[in-house]
């Protein structure tokens, strides 16, 4: 694509007189340079940000920043919206270095966290374990040794099997049974 002059683009659009009645405070001439200038800006900000309302705010700012310093430009060669492109590319780079700085910021949470130790866990346990207690004293005297033995003391079938003078399928026959009273005897957790 061939370079096309700006006033081939808007032959209306003479840039350096509406630029130097926009210096002067001519409202109207700044009007004019911002609806020229604001799709191109708005394109090549949108072009660079993740979403529509971080480009939308840029632009806005980096118009703020063309009006802030509309006094202080003066043509030196280079056009008028090279400057402004030169706004807007600092004004992307500053927003895209705030992003990253603020990224690195821990996320405020609605809580303040304990650095105590949670023994909630440690607590729902142990109230399970006085429950499930109280239940297997209610079983049968052969069933309560199996599950105390197998569960309270660690053994396996077999050691369960020699402590109480069993077989281990009997064993195995006593644990199924006093586990099925127990899930009728204590409520699910």
């Amino acid at each position: 694509m061939a370079e096309t002059a700006i006033d081939e683009l808007a032959p209306d659009f003479d840039e350096q007189a509406l630029v130097e009645a926009a210096q002067q405070g001519d409202r109207e001439a700044l009007s004019l340079i911002y609806d020229h200038y604001f799709p191109r800006v708005y394109r090549y900000v949108a072009s660079r940000l993740p979403t529509t309302e971080d480009a939308e705010d840029v632009t806005t700012e980096i118009f703020l920043r063309v009006i802030e310093n509309l006094r202080t430009f003066t043509f030196r060669g280079l056009p008028f919206g090279a400057w402004v492109f030169r706004i807007a590319r600092n004004e992307v780079v500053t927003f895209v270095r705030r992003r990253k700085v603020r990224s690195q910021v821990a996320p405020l949470t609605e809580s303040i966290p304990d650095p105590a130790p949670d023994h909630t866990e440690e607590v729902h346990t142990a109230l399970t374990l006085e429950v499930v207690r109280a239940a297997a004293a209610k079983l049968p005297e052969a069933q309560r040794q199996v599950i105390e033995l197998r569960f309270g003391a660690g053994l396996s079938v077999a050691e369960t099997a020699r402590v109480l003078g069993k077989t281990e399928n009997n064993v195995k026959v006593l644990q199924h049974k006093a586990i099925a009273k127990l899930q009728t005897m204590v409520p699910p957790q």
